[in-house]
């Protein structure tokens, strides 16, 4: 699944594919500037060496309204689409009994729908200082073992 959320509403838009490879994350790109036209947008995302690829890097370069910030490898918690994967992972998907992908498509479609007709902003609840003090934290173990 593929996810952009816009944190001053809680809009999400979304597409569910079978494969996470460039050209799906390209397709992706293109949903977001039909849904956002005119805008500049800025794109928080993580190390996924799809989000790397020369094909996306010539597309953000022809489209420079779109300006993407990277989160430091293991701080993906800095990323608020993801705590939105946990609500839909937590609210509509755990212990979901589906049988089939379209099914499970179908469930993943239903849950966005309700999700932006009732959105809210998402608000770091952390100071600043909190947030960068854990951004900056050593990544690896000190104890010696």
């Amino acid at each position: 699944m593929f996810a952009a959320l816009e944190i001053a509403t809680g809009h999400v838009t979304a597409a569910s594919k079978p494969r996470h490879r460039r050209q799906e994350f390209l397709a992706f790109l293109q949903q977001v500037a039909r849904a956002y036209p005119e805008r500049e947008l800025h794109l928080v995302m993580d190390n996924y060496a799809v989000h790397k690829t020369p094909e996306v890097r010539a597309w953000l370069a022809e489209n420079p309204r779109f300006r993407v910030h990277f989160t430091p490898t293991s701080a993906s918690w800095l990323n608020l689409v993801e705590v939105w994967f946990g609500i839909i992972e937590r609210q509509a998907l755990h212990r979901a009994d589906v049988v089939s992908a379209p099914e499970l498509n179908a469930k993943i479609r239903a849950f966005v729908t309700d999700w932006n007709e009732r959105c809210h902003p998402f608000v770091w609840t952390k100071t600043r200082t909190e947030i960068l003090k854990k951004a900056n934290r050593p990544t690896t173990s000190k104890t010696g073992h």
